[in-house]
């Protein structure tokens, strides 16, 4: 099998969960390092699938690699290649297919609840999932292509999830490990407080107090979401 691409956006916004999770099903993969400056490819066909990480940039930015990424996905969607993405990843997906990144009503940072919709095709990747405790850490949010399927939602942020045939484009993080989220309070501090007046908005404190009893939770789901993406990468 063909890897799956991970591109890496920020060093701090690892593949986290993804990463162990191929590992363990035994699914080669490649940390694509845009951070560092590696060029996009312009073709999706020497990988089984690409997946999108996150970033404190936005996908309106005029940088360099964005329309390359953008191009890219686009490439990927049209050869039936299976996209992945989180938070920026996820509004990387949206705008490439149409869609529109603007800012949210309110910042939401930290474990908030998500609600899986109801249809098949909610039930598809999700099952008879319940609402959960979700790990958020944006500003942004994405609309949904008119393509897509929305099939998750917040109080805050009604559009968490979409899903395009074999692709998923995720606002939430469910990528995450303790550690990262240990790192993201440190390294988002000053942005941390900055926010601290939205009421989706938790502490570090806090957030980290509440992950023992969440994470294993979210990386079950993340584990089921994974497991029907992998189901649609090329050999």
């Amino acid at each position: 099998m063909k890897p799956v691409t991970i591109f890496r956006h920020t060093p701090s916004e690892g593949p986290g969960h993804i990463a162990e999770f191929l590992r363990a099903q035994g699914i080669p993969f490649v940390l694509h390092l845009v951070d560092q400056g590696n060029p996009i490819p312009t073709s999706a066909t020497d990988s089984s699938g690409l997946v999108f990480m996150g970033g404190p940039m936005s996908v309106n930015d005029d940088l360099p690699w964005i329309a390359d990424s953008l191009a890219l996905i686009r490439a990927a969607v049209t050869a039936d290649i299976p996209v992945l993405g989180h938070c920026l990843g996820g509004q990387l997906m949206a705008k490439a297919l149409g869609g529109t990144v603007s800012a949210n009503p309110v910042k939401e940072i930290g474990w908030g609840p998500v609600t899986p919709l109801g249809g098949p095709i909610a039930q598809h990747w999700l099952g008879d999932t319940q609402p959960f405790d979700a790990f958020h850490w944006h500003g942004e949010t994405f609309s949904i292509p008119d393509a897509a399927t929305r099939i998750l939602e917040s109080a805050y942020c009604p559009n968490q999830a979409f899903a395009l045939g074999p692709h998923l484009g995720l606002q939430c993080h469910v990528e995450m490990t303790a550690p990262m989220i240990n790192e993201w309070c440190r390294v988002g501090a000053d942005y941390l407080a900055g926010a601290a007046d939205s009421p989706a908005v938790q502490s570090a404190a806090v957030m980290q107090a509440e992950t023992p009893a969440k994470l294993p939770a979210m990386t079950a789901i993340a584990d089921r979401l994974y497991g029907r993406w992998i189901q649609g990468l090329r050999p």
